[in-house]
């Protein structure tokens, strides 16, 4: 699956383009050529979709690090519809005969995430293998009674937009009811009073980080930036398809409209958001993935008319210029991602050489960033 067509020079010339003017939206083929650089980068680095990652362990290519990257080959295909980006993301269905890590009784929202891509390339090519055993274990959850799952809010990502999939495609709002009551349980309910900080409109990461108990170096509360870009990512791909007859509609969009209201005044001068987002000086520094999720959300907002243009573009253009320019290298690796974990001080340190646990999920975050600043106007 050898793909050299994107050069270093065409990623050059994108990059002297917005150093030219930073607040200038690049144009379309100098946005598409740093997502094509990496995601080439990749392919090419496991050819065979199906293949195991082995870390400190082995796991099956479905888990959710794998899932989120292709979250992110799917909005680049709804941009760019390159059938090679099609077929890679067809046969890593395939590999895993459309199935779940832990099968169809899984109530693991990380182990659920393979879900989202395979719905995706459902709603292109109608093949009922293709959603049969995610529609299983959704089915299995709006079944139950248990509501309580989600104890981390990363699992939001991983699991909202599959019941709001199954939901337009059955037309049943069983999994929308099912959704909001897990969604609320999280909000409102685990830690105590809920992961949600009402005070600053951000989210703790788990019930380990609840203010006052956990507190940064600074006294600040610990919200973790990528953690909260989960969220952003949950509800902005939640609201693409939910539709707004739904009762629990308006609380998504007020939270989603909340949290880039609180996300924004904390953005570095070079364009990243650090790691812990209220204390600067706690492994502070550039990080991939929280800048990326929060550019997905941003970008999505004001091509939707949601957020104010004036505030929020420049914002997204700073980060976004400043993702191509100081982390994709010339072979395409993305530098700056901060590995797996569920804190600030995980997988440090962060620096542009370091390559991370997992290359994939932090790829599917660039390239959701890219393809909603591909949409911009």
């Amino acid at each position: 699956m050898k793909r050299s067509y994107v050069t270093f020079s065409l990623l050059l010339i994108a990059m002297a383009s917005m150093n030219a003017s930073a607040q200038k939206l690049p144009k379309k083929a100098d946005i598409l050529a740093p997502l094509h650089l990496a995601n080439n980068y990749f392919m090419n680095k496991w050819p065979d979709a199906g293949k195991t990652v082995i870390t400190n362990k082995e796991r099956p290519s479905n888990l959710w690090t794998r899932a989120v990257y292709y979250e992110g080959l799917m909005a680049l295909y709804s941009i760019d519809k390159e059938k090679i980006n099609y077929d890679y993301a067809v046969q890593w269905g395939e590999k895993h005969q459309w199935g779940l890590w832990g099968g169809t009784k899984v109530r693991n929202g990380d182990n659920q995430c393979a879900g989202q891509t395979y719905i995706d390339l459902y709603l292109i090519d109608k093949k009922e293998e293709r959603i049969k055993d995610i529609k299983a274990a959704m089915d299995a959850m709006v079944a139950s009674e248990k509501k309580d799952d989600w104890t981390w809010i990363d699992a939001l990502q991983m699991g909202m937009p599959v019941f709001t999939r199954l939901g337009v495609v059955y037309k049943d709002t069983s999994y929308f009811r099912k959704m909001y009551e897990m969604y609320a349980y999280t909000k409102y309910n685990h830690g105590g009073n809920g992961l949600w900080d009402p005070k600053n409109n951000l989210w703790w990461r788990d019930k380990d980080f609840v203010f006052p108990a956990y507190k940064e170096p600074n006294g600040e509360g610990c919200y973790w930036s990528r953690g909260n870009g989960w969220v952003v990512a949950a509800l902005v791909r939640v609201l693409q398809m939910l539709p707004k007859s739904d009762p629990h509609y308006k609380e998504y969009l007020d939270d989603y409209k909340k949290m880039c209201a609180a996300l924004l005044p904390l953005q570095r001068e070079d364009g990243f958001w650090n790691v812990s987002l209220k204390d600067p000086n706690h492994f502070g520094g550039k990080e991939l993935t929280g800048t990326s999720l929060f550019i997905y959300g941003f970008a999505w907002g004001i091509t939707n008319g949601i957020l104010d243009k004036k505030s929020y573009l420049p914002a997204s253009l700073k980060a976004w210029n400043a993702l191509v320019k100081d982390c994709v290298h010339t072979n395409g690796m993305l530098g700056y991602v901060q590995g797996t974990g569920k804190e600030p001080k995980e997988a440090q340190p962060v620096t542009y050489d370091k390559i991370p646990d997992f290359e994939d999920f932090g790829l599917g975050c660039f390239l959701l960033a890219g393809s909603e600043v591909y949409k911009l106007k």
